[in-house]
């Protein structure tokens, strides 16, 4: 099952004054490496959007529980008291908290459909222990999109 990555990104502006002047600087993402905690890294200038789209998708071959850290890289301009943009040299990277995900194998299973199913038994998603991490990928890979 694909896990569907997107990030809510776009140019931000920050206002403030340097010397009683108006300074506006602005920083707009241009990558995005998403670190799937199996060891597989993808890496685009796309930022994704929500399901039902898969512009940016992964799978896991292990079942187990993951962090999933983004980093977005910014570029930065400035502009003095309204002035033309100028570009600042360099860029930034801002790395995200990260996210918990449980990869589960799918399974087809008979099932009495006079007996409700107690999920107490079988919980689809299991506590978080060192039994349920995920394992790391030995093929794993980074992947420009």
């Amino acid at each position: 099952m694909d896990l569907v990555l997107f990030a809510e990104s776009g140019e931000q502006e920050l206002q403030t004054d340097l010397l009683d002047t108006p300074v506006t600087i602005r920083a707009t993402p241009t990558e995005y490496r998403w670190e799937l905690g199996d060891g597989n890294v993808i890496v685009t200038d796309d930022p994704g959007q929500p399901y039902p789209s898969k512009d940016v998708t992964a799978t896991y071959d292990y079942e187990g529980w993951y962090d999933v850290t983004l980093t977005t890289t910014f570029e930065g301009q400035f502009s003095v008291d309204g002035d033309e943009w100028q570009d600042i040299d360099g860029t930034v990277e801002v790395e995200s908290a990260p996210q918990e995900v449980y990869s589960k194998s799918l399974e087809s299973r008979l099932v009495n459909p006079n007996k409700p199913h107690d999920e107490s038994e079988d919980p689809f998603i299991p506590e978080r222990s060192a039994d349920t991490e995920g394992r790391h990928d030995p093929g794993a890979t980074t992947t420009a999109i």
